[in-house]
């Protein structure tokens, strides 16, 4: 018998307490005791999201809330900047697409992140841009792109919003949604909020919701202004909600709660240090030019295989890690330290990439990496 590490991205593993209460009965959503489960954890949301806005819940993954940001305030032949710098970076580009939206794409190298200057610059060229799209936390490569700057140039514009992608980066990377001025902050369930997938949150702001108002793109399901109605009239959804994931949810944000959530940044800080000091203690390097505090982007040596060494980590050590997506297939691992992660959790993974590294050919000293982590972690 072998126990399961799962260190991937998302999804992440979900605490004991989370479990039992996704199987508690399931309740009618239109009742007292569900309505009011489903207002706190809407509020706890807000905390998440440090955020006074409206927060919506949808069913489905966190791309589901990506595509109601485009829908909901946009209309076809309407331009928005992608800011591109990795596989989700380029989902907005398709979403938009899609939807008839004219992309205005701003193309970074993967592993690096948008200069605050180089938005500036195409924004200025094109003056009719109705939305910046943007992610907090590029999953595909492991890097933190700077949404404080892009909102410091955006909120002065007032025909323009900043919507962010913080499906991987909420609870785990900081975002001030309204401090920052972003005007659709998204996110799932699967990453940082220790829960299954099936989850998807939207916040959206005052100036987010005027721009519904003149938005034509079809929409039914993720109809912001239809949610919105039904939290106002306690409904408290549209439609059926997850039931189970919504009181799974309520408990998982009171976990979250307790630890308190500049404690929680600071907890997946830590562990982010460690992994990336220990990965280079080892004498391997980062993917990523600016780093996230959700997962870590590894380069695989040369003379190693990605999907052998990612193979190895799970088959032979439990160690359940991503690859590498689209042109970076075989050419990285990612380990995720998001969610409900602590500091045995990254020892354990160090010490399965050296022993998974020393099998395939790789010259390494057993546990150096893993001193270095302690010794970050202690």
């Amino acid at each position: 018998m072998q126990k399961v590490y799962l260190m991937t991205p998302g999804p992440t593993p979900v605490p004991d307490d989370v479990r039992l209460a996704e199987a508690k009965p399931i309740i009618h959503h239109r009742t007292k005791e569900f309505i009011e489960i489903f207002e706190r954890a809407t509020e706890d949301l807000k905390r998440i999201f440090k955020t006074q806005n409206i927060v919506l819940t949808f069913l489905s993954s966190g791309t589901g809330a990506m595509e109601g940001a485009v829908v909901n305030i946009l209309s076809p032949g309407d331009k928005a900047l992608c800011i591109m710098g990795g596989k989700f970076g380029e989902r907005w580009g398709e979403i938009c697409q899609a939807y008839g939206i004219e992309v205005i794409p701003l193309n970074v190298e993967w592993g690096d992140y948008a200069r605050v200057e180089d938005v500036e610059e195409i924004l200025d060229q094109h003056r009719d841009i109705k939305a910046v799209f943007t992610t907090l936390c590029e999953t595909s490569t492991g890097t933190l792109f700077p949404i404080k700057e892009y909102g410091e140039i955006i909120r002065r514009r007032e025909n323009t919003l900043l919507i962010v992608d913080a499906i991987s980066g909420l609870g785990a990377c900081d975002i001030r949604t309204d401090e920052w001025s972003v005007d659709i902050c998204v996110s799932g369930s699967q990453k940082g909020l220790m829960l299954p997938p099936g989850l998807a949150f939207a916040s959206v702001s005052g100036k987010a919701w005027k721009f519904a108002e003149t938005s034509k793109c079809p929409k039914y399901y993720f109809d912001f202004k239809k949610q919105g109605k039904a939290l106002e009239k306690k409904s408290p959804t549209a439609y059926t909600p997850g039931v189970s994931l919504v009181v799974a949810l309520d408990k998982a944000l009171s976990i979250l709660k307790e630890e308190g959530i500049d404690n929680t940044l600071e907890r997946h800080a830590k562990l982010a240090r460690a992994t990336r000091e220990a990965v280079r203690s080892l004498g391997l390097t980062l993917f990523s030019k600016n780093p996230a505090n959700a997962v870590t982007a590894i380069n695989v040596p040369p003379g190693i295989d990605g999907d052998a060494l990612k193979n190895t980590l799970d088959k032979k050590y439990g160690i359940q890690v991503a690859g590498g997506q689209a042109q970076l297939k075989g050419k990285i691992i990612r380990i995720a330290h998001l969610g409900y992660m602590g500091e045995f959790d990254v020892i354990t993974a160090i010490s399965a990439l050296e022993l998974s590294l020393k099998d395939l050919g790789y010259e390494v000293s057993l546990g150096k990496g893993v001193a270095k982590a302690m010794e970050i972690l202690k």
